[in-house]
């Protein structure tokens, strides 16, 4: 498959992947296909994608674990995003997300004292976002938290 092929399913099944958790009721089988089409989104922003895609597709599968309330891949993926961030030099928006990410996967694994700790990284990191409108749009997810 070339490239651009790649990088065109990853964003369809990335975008397919918000449609289903913005659903405020999925059945089994679309969390099951929610879980599915983050990995596979992940898998071809691997093979065609840049260090933003590999950590943006892991803090989504991070998130997409959360939705369905299982705390340990969440964990999992939500580390595996924030290693990218300090091993690709990712700042800004996707260091901020990456500890959004390990505060809202910590809490739905039960982690306290690890989602308090995340979430004060994520405050702290979101306040540098230097464009606008994705500063405001990181504040709207953190207040979920």
């Amino acid at each position: 498959m070339r490239p651009d092929e790649e990088r065109k399913l990853a964003s369809g099944l990335f975008n397919r992947v918000w449609e289903l958790m913005e659903k405020p009721r999925r059945t089994r089988e679309e969390d099951d296909e929610m879980i599915h089409a983050a990995h596979a989104s992940r898998y071809h922003w691997g093979v065609a994608g840049k260090a933003e895609n590999l950590a943006r597709g892991e803090w989504q599968i991070s998130r997409v674990y959360t939705v369905v309330g299982r705390g340990e891949p969440a964990v999992a993926h939500a580390q595996r995003c924030l290693e990218i961030c300090e091993q690709q030099g990712l700042a800004d928006w996707d260091i901020a997300y990456a500890y959004e990410s390990l505060a809202r996967a910590h809490k739905t694994a039960g982690h306290t004292a690890e989602a308090k700790k995340f979430k004060k990284l994520a405050r702290a990191a979101g306040e540098l976002i230097s464009e606008a409108e994705e500063s405001e749009h990181f504040q709207e997810d953190y207040a979920t938290l």
